[in-house]
């Protein structure tokens, strides 16, 4: 399927929305390990069910990256009481939308339609969470489907390209090096066996989230969820070895070339903490994780922010540029910037640009009024997101599977509130240094 490491999940993640009133927020837990956590939201008789388990690319080791994300496709492949693609039939008949994507630290899949549902969806993904075929037709089926998506998606995507290259350069050891969807060699030597190894280590209820938004009582949910999910058999999962990346000496560099681009394009990574990083050993403090937010809304926080003011309006070094900061990984990741030049500039000129930008605000903090803004943005855009029971969801559940706490997201705001302008420089100076950058350049090929 469907849309691994979504831009929007990634957009949504570096503004996550603060929950409803904590009382209507509610978490149960199994006897089978699988944890429940159903949050009301009355406004409308529907109600988003979703079933997130911890395991993404960043699981996985050379010689079968993509299996996740193979796996993903095959959830919809059959049971022995469903038949393949029935699922979605099953909620397309009752008027519901349902989907799935796949990420470097968990797998979701998700339906959304009437509350009166939820018993149904319990119903159906119940059955795939031990129960599935994984028949080795539908999987040579499929698995065609996967190296397609990843040539349509990558490979003739020569930004996307450039990021995959860009990750790849910028960790040595981290598993953040491999994509979400696999190395094509590793997609055309896998077979049906690696999985079912796979399904049947990571899938089960000790390693799975089930996450509830909408018109439900939270009671009645819980006893629906131990009437499908009881019965089903822990797996007593265990955790991998975290590979964490080795110390970086200095600037990297890449360059890609393509025949399939007319634009040069530039990507930019910084390797920074965060949450996950947090710990008085490692030497990273909690504050530092939200000033790097904060950081990144001050650079590329709508029109009015620092690079689209002025490298976009006026200088017009660049046609394009923006910045990009999750601090819900499960492990270090990369502040970054991607840029076209605009006109006759190169893209030397623009990493310059982005570099000055950086180093201004090493030097002189944002002042208090261009924090104000930014922190009056944030708390709007977190109440508009609300709106959504999809997104309330999905902050749960991302906080949950990379295994951070769900109540963070009622302290989102009031933390973003206490950021200060000498905590934004620091983090800039901190962490936005030659030694932890990659640069990752493309080109276009002589074809052009």
């Amino acid at each position: 399927m469907r849309f691994s490491d979504s831009p929007i999940l990634l957009f949504f993640l570096t503004l996550a929305a603060p929950a409803l009133a904590n009382d209507r927020t509610h978490e149960f837990m199994l006897d089978n390990g699988l944890k429940l956590i159903v949050q009301e939201d009355h406004r409308a008789p529907v109600a988003v069910v979703q079933v997130w388990y911890k395991i993404g690319s960043s699981f996985e080791y050379d010689g079968i990256t993509g299996v996740s994300h193979a796996l993903e496709h095959m959830m919809f492949k059959g049971t022995e009481k469903i038949a393949p693609g029935a699922f979605s039939e099953i909620v397309a008949a009752k008027g519901g939308d349902e989907n799935a994507f796949t990420s470097t630290d968990y797998t979701a899949y998700f339906q959304t339609w009437a509350a009166e549902n939820v018993g149904l969806s319990f119903e159906l993904e119940a059955d795939r969470m031990r129960n599935l075929l994984l028949s080795e037709s539908e999987f040579k089926s499929e698995i065609k489907v996967v190296l397609e998506e990843r040539r349509l998606r990558t490979d003739d995507n020569p930004q996307a390209l450039l990021g995959e290259s860009a990750h790849a350069v910028a960790f040595q050891t981290s598993p953040y090096r491999q994509p979400v969807i696999g190395w094509a060699a590793d997609i055309q030597a896998m077979d049906v066996a690696d999985l079912k190894k796979w399904y049947q280590r990571w899938y089960a209820p000790d390693n799975a989230t089930v996450v509830v938004v909408g018109d439900v009582d939270p009671a009645a949910v819980n006893a629906l969820a131990i009437k499908h999910f009881g019965s089903l058999k822990r797996e007593s999962v265990k955790p991998t070895r975290l590979r964490p990346e080795v110390e970086q000496h200095g600037k990297k560099t890449v360059t890609v070339t393509s025949d399939k681009t007319r634009v040069p394009y530039l990507y930019m990574g910084y390797k920074t903490p965060v949450l996950n990083s947090v710990s008085e050993e490692g030497g990273v403090a909690e504050w530092e994780i939200y000033a790097l937010d904060v950081l990144s809304e001050t650079l590329d926080g709508g029109p009015s922010a620092r690079l689209t003011q002025r490298l976009i309006r006026d200088s017009r070094i660049a046609a394009q540029v923006s910045a990009s900061y999750s601090s819900t990984s499960r492990l270090p990741d990369l502040f970054s910037f991607s840029a076209a030049p605009a006109g006759k500039h190169t893209l030397e000129a623009v990493e310059q640009a982005i570099i000055d930008e950086i180093e201004k605000l090493q030097k002189d903090p944002p002042s208090n009024a261009e924090l104000e803004r930014i922190k009056t943005q944030v708390v709007a855009d977190s109440i508009y997101e609300r709106d959504s029971i999809f997104y309330q969801g999905l902050i749960i559940g991302t906080l949950e599977s990379v295994g951070l706490d769900w109540r963070l997201n009622d302290e989102y705001v009031a933390n973003i509130k206490r950021v200060t302008p000498d905590q934004v420089r620091e983090v800039a100076k901190k962490y936005l240094v030659p030694s932890q950058l990659t640069v990752a350049k493309l080109l276009p090929g002589a074809g052009e």
